[in-house]
């Protein structure tokens, strides 16, 4: 039957038995005998053939979209077989944004390689734009970021939590003991962001039209570096992740930032394409999500 699917798919594709047979190298009485072959075992009638036009009943309509969805899973099915077949090594590709600050994502590599210790975990950081080209580009199969753009039917948009916004200061600053801070009153301290070179212009005009952030920005390579200068005094850091941290050094403190009084939020989501979704990747999702409920 798989056959004759890929034959009745060539033929509502061309909507003509002669461009279809040519397309599948058999004859246009092939194809036809193929075309009535398939509608006898499913006890229907796909196609209408009215003087030499052809067109789909409304069984066929909803058998053509559906098995454009079982083609695509049947070679995935055939790919992996034979993956598994050579003894390949199963392997995930992940990214995450280089700046979040809370421990789920380690901790779900960790039970996710705990799990299924055969499959090699490939990992990546970057900013937003960074992660949503490598995912757009096919590098990475799931990527962990905040949401900046509308959602889109092309990805899987799994929702993993909704954070009020925070930022990392200095202990010693005399703004440390309060519990938030407003966007406003940080104007006169530098901002440390985590960007690459090219990504410097992006995130900048992400913190400043959008999070409220009206101090001068300097750019850190990676969370480590950022926060050795928020421990040396030299500004405060917006951070992704749950406001107290287990990890968090006494030297520096987690606050809130708030806008208007009210907290600045953003949404953290895992997001992977629609037409990739595997086993491996909806099972490091779930997990993932686990973790995120885990420190809720």
């Amino acid at each position: 039957m798989i056959k004759q699917i890929k034959y009745f798919q060539a033929v509502v594709r061309n909507k003509s038995f002669t461009e279809a047979a040519e397309e599948c190298y058999i004859s246009q009485s092939a194809i036809s005998q193929q075309m009535r072959a398939l509608e006898r075992e499913l006890g229907v009638t796909l196609l209408n053939r009215q003087n030499r036009r052809i067109s789909l009943t409304p069984a066929g309509e909803y058998f053509y979209k559906q098995s454009l969805t079982l083609m695509e899973d049947f070679e995935k099915l055939c790919r992996e077989t034979a993956r598994i077949a050579r003894s390949e090594t199963a392997e995930l590709r992940i990214g995450y944004l280089k700046c979040y600050g809370g421990v789920e994502f380690q901790m779900a590599v960790a039970a996710f390689s705990e799990e299924y210790p055969k499959v090699s975990v490939r990992i990546i950081n970057g900013s937003h734009e960074e992660l949503y080209n490598e995912l757009r580009l096919g590098n990475v199969d799931l990527i962990l970021s905040d949401q900046r753009r509308a959602f889109s039917d092309e990805y899987v948009n799994s929702v993993l939590a909704v954070r009020e916004c925070c930022i990392e200061i200095a202990a010693r600053s005399s703004l440390s003991a309060r519990e938030s801070v407003e966007a406003e009153e940080l104007k006169n301290v530098p901002c440390i962001l985590i960007a690459s070179l090219g990504q410097q212009e992006n995130e900048r005009i992400y913190y400043r039209e959008i999070i409220g952030i009206k101090s001068e920005i300097i750019f850190a390579e990676n969370l480590e570096e950022a926060r050795l200068m928020v421990l040396g005094g030299k500004g405060f850091m917006p951070v992704d992740g749950i406001r107290n941290p287990s990890f968090q050094e006494t030297a520096v403190c987690r606050i809130g930032l708030t806008r208007r009084k009210k907290p600045i939020k953003r949404k953290y989501c895992a997001f992977w394409k629609a037409d990739n979704s595997g086993y491996y990747i909806e099972a490091f999702a779930e997990i993932l999500k686990e973790q995120f409920q885990n420190q809720e």
